[in-house]
């Protein structure tokens, strides 16, 4: 009895029980998130290389869109399609690099998150989820950053633990000011899992195999490839000889977007 009340101790009963009934419902639909396969879905609908809002199929949760809109470039930015995992350290590694990027070009260059998780990660649709359902509550980007930020914390967490540490982290990016019981209720939510399903359906159709994957134009960046890889980007090609580093990867989109530009 003392190992239980000292599991309950700072906790409310409501808390508790949303807290428990949130791991188990996100138990239950790891299986079908992780199949990413909406049989409802016609997904030659959709456009997959450009923004794609809200709707019945996404859960009316749209493509969350990094960009800096306080930027002195205000014209359409170049879009750069990322696939990513909040549980795959390249994932966390190249988010700082992507952030970073985005902060330079000034809202030149826009990056779309689309998630896709990968089937060994044991935590990787709680964190999706957890993400999603900060989202709905306007926090996706800061809640995405922490859990990018604080990965190896969580990232092999049972689940009471890890469903601690996300509330942690919600409360600490809402500075105290989100609404902590709705973010529970949405983490277990048709809306949140039928978001990933989607995100996750669209990286099987284009036949993701690994993360983080990044697309412009409609066309891979072989970011990793020993071999090198090469963009034609509005006639102009774009190559390297090697796989690339996080500051190569980062003068590669930055000759995208000059390219795209016309600068």
């Amino acid at each position: 009895m003392k190992k239980a009340r000292g599991f309950l101790k700072g906790f409310s009963v409501i808390g508790v029980i949303i807290g428990v009934a949130v791991v188990a419902a996100i138990a239950v639909a790891a299986f079908l998130v992780i199949d990413g396969n909406n049989k409802a879905t016609n997904y030659n609908d959709y456009d997959f290389y450009s923004v794609i809002g809200p709707d019945a199929h996404n859960g009316n949760i749209g493509d969350h869109v990094k960009r800096d809109k306080d930027g002195s470039y205000k014209g359409e930015p170049v879009y750069i399609f990322e696939y990513a995992d909040f549980q795959c350290p390249g994932c966390a590694s190249m988010n700082t690099r992507i952030n970073q990027l985005v902060d330079e070009m000034n809202g030149k260059l826009a990056v779309v998150y689309r998630n896709h998780l990968l089937s060994y990660h044991q935590n990787a649709t709680a964190a999706a989820s957890a993400a999603e359902a900060a989202g709905l509550q306007g926090y996706w980007k800061e809640y995405g950053d922490k859990l990018f930020a604080e990965q190896s914390e969580w990232e092999y967490k049972s689940a009471s633990e890890r469903t601690s540490l996300f509330e942690k982290y919600f409360t600490e990016v809402t500075d105290g000011k989100g609404d902590l019981n709705k973010f529970r209720e949405d983490m277990a939510s048709d809306a949140v899992s039928k978001k990933i399903s989607f995100d996750m359906g669209i990286g099987k159709r284009i036949g993701i195999e690994a993360t983080p994957a990044f697309y412009v134009d409609g066309q891979f960046i072989k970011w990793t490839s020993e071999e090198g890889g090469s963009l034609t980007i509005d006639g102009k090609k774009i190559t390297w000889d090697a796989a690339l580093s996080g500051p190569e990867f980062a003068h590669i989109l930055t000759k995208v977007v000059e390219a795209k530009l016309g600068a």
